[in-house]
């Protein structure tokens, strides 16, 4: 099921697990703004390599262009020319999980589930049953 704005639940139950694993690897909350930094620093490493520093960047710009949307708190966040960020703080925590689950969204818009899960697994291996889709109902 996809919000109104496009991302599935699935992706936003796996971003919200990202960022809970990176916070909790660091002893930290949750919604802690440098977990948020972290998925998307250790998903710009990758990234950079397949598209280049100005295609990584486009990507997180639309991702949080298009989590704005949903979460306007995320107004005062800013991506730099080298696509790290700046701006996330505590106020900002309950839309921390949104722009990663933007992102996640566009990555599976232009480099498919596949690819998105294997890279996913690849950084996150100790994160448990990574998915982004329901499993078939085998009865249809």
């Amino acid at each position: 099921m996809m919000n109104q704005l496009g991302v599935s639940s699935n992706i936003k139950q796996l971003a919200e697990r990202l960022v809970a694993f990176e916070a909790a690897a660091q002893n930290s909350s949750k919604d802690d703004a440098h977990a948020t930094c972290r998925v998307c620093e250790k998903l710009r490493r990758p990234l950079t390599t397949l598209t280049g520093t100005a295609g990584f960047t486009s990507v997180l710009s639309r991702a949080l262009t298009l989590a704005k949307r949903e979460a306007p708190a995320l107004r005062v966040v800013q991506i730099r020319p080298d696509g790290s960020m700046e701006g996330l703080s505590s106020e900002t925590a309950t839309a921390h999980s949104v722009l990663v689950a933007y992102l996640l969204n566009l990555l599976v818009t232009f480099i498919g589930e596949v690819v998105t899960m294997w890279l996913l697994t690849d950084i996150w291996p100790d994160v448990p049953a990574l998915e982004l889709s329901s499993p078939r109902d085998e009865s249809k």
